[in-house]
């Protein structure tokens, strides 16, 4: 198969799709791989690197998409790119179609095959795709919401861990997922008072054992949202349903009980976000204040590490990756079953429930199209 990369456009993304040991692994497959120039610079990869790897680099992106059979990327394709789609072409990416309808109906009138990131579920009911992301965006959650904590940025001007005679910092975490973990983890770690919500209590009960008690876990209501973000320091939302606009969890009528300065930090922007009040930002421009409440809604948050997180990433999608390229995607999912909950659009049909859900638009399974 002819595997393309390409530079990411999204404002301050510096991650890409595959790295050059990574595409080693398709050009050694006898699989040819397609980079355009200079779009691994941004993570720390040369093109050096990539030519030695068995790449071949392509001046522009156009090119790249041109001849690619299957284009392997990081964000979701945006509206300068569209005009490349074609029948039959296979995007493997996050997709997010939840945050747009314009991508969704651009893929679906073109007849491109969209296979996301956020959707693959594992036999285990894992999101591997999501996983490493996950992790990345929870840690730095809590990084960046101390950073604006500060009161440069407009925060309360509240240290995390305090200092002795000092109260530590109160972060309520909503949601006890993969992103919920590892900010209740650098949170705990950074000597923080931390408590985190659920409707899960499976993953209550973890996190409980995990932390032997420095943390308290409430089960998830509005009631129990509304008290504990009014006496927070710092609130991260890290609510997910696999491929469906993110619910709102905290209100806007929320934020007028909270002490001005406060920061609230949602994960879930890429899915629409589970705040009222929040609104897709960048890292050139991150934050904005509404009643007195900083809020930091960057919808590419790992892409401010994009080393860590290309390596991150690239070790969980090359594995399905390599299935698509040596069957085609039809072969693959059947040979491996797990690949149908990954594609989202297929011959103009949307083939994800939680997609079609949120647009109340025709859906056909994709285990049903494919075989």
């Amino acid at each position: 198969m002819k595997i393309g990369c390409v530079k990411e456009i999204k404002t301050f993304e510096f991650r890409v799709g595959v790295s050059p040991d990574h595409a080693k692994a398709y050009t050694d497959r006898g699989h040819t791989v397609y980079l355009e120039k200079g779009a691994g610079l941004g993570s720390g990869f040369t093109d050096a690197e990539y030519i030695a790897s068995g790449v071949q680099i392509l001046d522009d992106a156009e090119s790249v998409w041109k001849k690619s059979d299957m284009i392997i990327k990081v964000k979701e394709p945006l509206e300068p790119e569209y005009p490349y789609f074609r029948a039959g072409l296979i995007v493997f990416t996050y997709l997010h179609f939840a945050a747009s309808r314009q991508l969704l109906d651009a893929m679906l009138s073109a007849h491109v095959t969209g296979v996301a990131y956020e959707t693959l579920i594992e036999k285990d009911g894992s999101l591997p795709l999501l996983k490493p992301m996950s992790e990345i965006a929870g840690r730095l959650a809590v990084q960046e919401g101390a950073k604006y904590l500060e009161k440069t940025y407009g925060g309360s001007g509240v240290l995390l861990s305090g200092v002795p005679g000092t109260q530590k910092a109160k972060v309520v975490i909503l949601g006890a997922g993969t992103v919920g973990s590892n900010a209740c983890k650098i949170a705990v770690g950074m000597g923080a008072d931390v408590t985190v919500l659920d409707v899960n209590m499976n993953h209550l009960d973890t996190l409980d054992n995990i932390f032997d008690g420095r943390i308290q876990t409430l089960a998830s209501s509005d009631a129990a949202i509304e008290r504990e973000v009014a006496s927070a320091d710092l609130v991260i939302g890290c609510v997910l349903i696999p491929g469906k606009k993110a619910p709102i969890v905290l209100k806007r009528d929320y934020l007028k009980k909270m002490r001005p300065g406060s920061v609230i930090v949602d994960v879930a922007v890429d899915q629409g976000g589970c705040f009222e009040t929040t609104r897709m930002t960048y890292h050139d421009d991150p934050i904005y204040i509404v009643d007195g409440i900083v809020h930091y809604c960057v919808g590419n948050m790992p892409g401010a590490v994009p080393r860590t997180s290309t390596l991150a990433l690239n070790n969980y999608t090359q594995k399905y990756g390599l299935q698509i390229a040596e069957f085609g995607i039809e072969e693959a999912c059947r040979k491996n079953p797990v690949l149908f909950s990954a594609v989202n659009t297929y011959r103009g049909a949307c083939t994800c429930r939680n997609v079609s859900d949120d647009f109340s638009i025709g859906y056909i399974p994709a285990v049903d199209i494919l075989r």
